[in-house]
């Protein structure tokens, strides 16, 4: 099968089973890669949806923060 096939095959499953209702969709969190404004530590933060801005302790340091 070529990629095109294999893309029209996978709408089709995708329409089908949204049809059965058998796929719940949900919003889930939302994970942010934060660096740390004091050590410069890589942070992963998870934030609720519809939040840009949420705060954080860093993991190295322990410095409170925000996300950008």
């Amino acid at each position: 099968m070529s990629k095109q096939d294999l893309r029209a095959e996978t709408e089709r499953l995708v329409k089908e089973a949204m049809e059965r209702k058998s796929v719940t969709i949900k919003r889930g969190d939302t994970r942010i890669e934060a660096v740390c404004g004091k050590c410069g530590a890589p942070n992963r933060v998870s934030a609720p949806p519809g939040q840009n801005r949420v705060a954080y302790k860093c993991k190295e340091c322990g410095a409170e923060q925000r996300t950008l």
